[in-house]
């Protein structure tokens, strides 16, 4: 039995405010939003880059939000889409969306740093608009690569700083610093208190920043179709690899 206008109305305001600006049966969830239509005014900018049939194919969206992603992919004809997220306000709300438009999505409260407990890899992982979020960023890179990407993986990150990309060197000598002073050398803006009114923004890469932590996590860049969103494929971690999760130490394997 499909909601009413006012029934949808009724839970889209209980469970208010909302990130994620949809419409939802013509009931918009956030018609004040500082960025306007967003996220598909943004996604507009690379949906291209997405395959356009994902017959057949599993998604992972990590930090669904509101759930515009997961249900765009599952409009996409993916076999399975399991989208997660820690905050269980917004999985409410995902479920709501996705009742309203009829789409058969999973959902599960689940962080990040939990998803090896999925025992599973997906084909597209999706990981929109978590990065900064985090308190150990390039952690949560290495557990996707490690536990849960089998292919793809569409990432974007809140950026600040240069824009241009920067490769560094393979080494530098212990005395050789003026690179660090290049507005383009990989770095990340710690937020140590709050940033857009947001206490959970704890970091900001410049682009090289993010491009080099996708590299370092074990991602080949596919596709950089807008300034904030990579398209990558799995591939080999890069030696010395990531500290977590732990290598054997004299023959044995440390607990994980």
């Amino acid at each position: 039995m499909k909601l009413t206008s006012e029934a949808i109305r009724t839970r889209v305001e209980a469970l208010a405010p909302w990130f994620h600006n949809m419409d939802l049966a013509g009931v918009i969830t956030a018609p004040d939003h500082f960025l306007h239509d967003y996220p598909s005014n943004k996604w507009a900018r690379f949906r291209d880059v997405v395959p356009e049939d994902l017959s057949g194919r599993t998604v992972l969206d990590i930090g669904c939000n509101a759930g515009f992603y997961a249900m765009e992919m599952k409009r996409r004809g993916a076999e399975r889409v399991l989208a997660i997220d820690s905050d269980e306000r917004y999985l409410d709300q995902a479920r709501l969306a996705a009742e309203v438009n009829e789409l058969n999505i999973e959902f599960r409260r689940l962080s990040v740093y939990d998803v090896a407990q999925l025992a599973e890899r997906f084909d597209l992982v999706m990981f929109m608009g978590v990065l900064y979020h985090l308190r150990h960023p390039l952690l949560a890179l290495d557990l996707i690569h490690e536990n849960v990407a089998k292919d793809l993986l569409l990432f974007q990150t809140m950026q600040r700083g240069s824009e241009t990309t920067f490769v560094p060197a393979s080494d530098y000598d212990f005395f050789d610093v003026d690179q660090f002073d290049d507005p383009a050398y990989p770095k990340m803006h710690f937020i140590e208190q709050s940033y857009a009114g947001d206490c959970t923004n704890w970091w900001a890469p410049n682009a090289s920043c993010s491009q080099a932590m996708l590299r370092s996590a074990g991602f080949e860049i596919l596709e950089h179709p807008e300034i904030e969103v990579y398209l990558c494929r799995r591939g080999q971690k890069p030696e010395p690899g990531a500290v977590y999760p732990t290598r054997p130490v004299n023959g044995r394997a440390l607990p994980r």
